[in-house]
This record gives structure tokens, sequence and C-alpha cells, in this order.
């Protein structure tokens, strides 16, 4: 459902809100999808800022009312390093996860694609136009990533 101020669509759109520690990258991940630029300067979220986020499928369009969530400031995290081992919750919980990055588009795509294919029941389900996106700032060597 849009916001008063939000026109609505006439395709499914669906609430998605957003949350985790400050200084992790939500709003810059919400914004690099909004307008393609990496955003490199820190502003804390006051509350929460929505935004629709529009794909096109092969099924049709679909919305996600991205609901960008206030991290905790006392956890922000300067340098985020974690290792293949130090994930557990979701493993325990079975739910899914993606390390994405917005700053090299890295699985950029992949946790809207996984929810709209939950959410349609069409686990082939693909997205049919690509998101405006600038380049990526740095490059990942794949054969590194799998180590």
């Amino acid at each position: 459902m849009a916001l008063p101020n939000q026109q609505t669509v006439n395709y499914p759109s669906f609430k998605l809100v957003i949350v985790g520690d400050g200084e992790t990258g939500k709003t810059t991940f919400v914004k690099r999808h909004l307008t393609g630029e990496f955003e490199r300067r820190y502003e804390p979220t006051i509350g929460v800022e929505v935004h629709p986020l529009d794909f096109y499928t092969n099924r049709g369009s679909i919305r996600f009312y991205c609901w960008d969530t206030a991290g905790q400031e006392i956890v922000d995290v300067k340098n985020r390093q974690l290792k293949a081992n130090q994930f557990t919750f979701h493993r325990m919980k079975n739910i899914q996860y993606f390390e994405i990055s917005a700053k090299n588009n890295y699985n950029f795509e992949k946790p809207f694609l996984y929810l709209a294919r939950m959410l349609s029941g069409d686990l082939n389900l693909r997205f049919v136009e690509p998101p405006a996106l600038s380049p990526p700032e740095v490059q990942i060597d794949m054969a590194l990533q799998e180590m």
C-alpha cells in the first residue's frame, strides 16, 4: 500500500522493511537501486524513509516499498570483515542470506529476485530489465571469493 504522498500502482506491491546495525549500508543499498549512484557520504537515517522500488520481470512489474530504518548508532561497524563460519543465525532459522555490496554491485539484485520468486511462487521468475547502475567502484575476484 502506497503512502499518502506516493502514487499507487496497478501491479503487485509489497512492504519491505530493511533493518540492521547503523552504518552497514542499508540506505546506500536502497539509493543505489533508486538512482544507480553509490553514495560515499554517511548520513544516519532518522526514523524511517520509504522508497518505492520497481522491478520488471518476465511475469510483469512488481514494486517493493522499501522502509529504510535507522540503525543503532552504538553498534556501528567501521571495517566489516566476516568469515564464512561466522554466519550461523540464518542457518539455524532456515533464512535465506546473501552477502551483498552496493559499492561493487555484488549480488545486487539477489535479495529482491529471491523475494519476488517467493512471493509469486515462481522459481523461474527473472528480471527482464536491469536497473540503471553506475559502474562498480571496485572489482571482486570471484576465484578469491570461493576460498
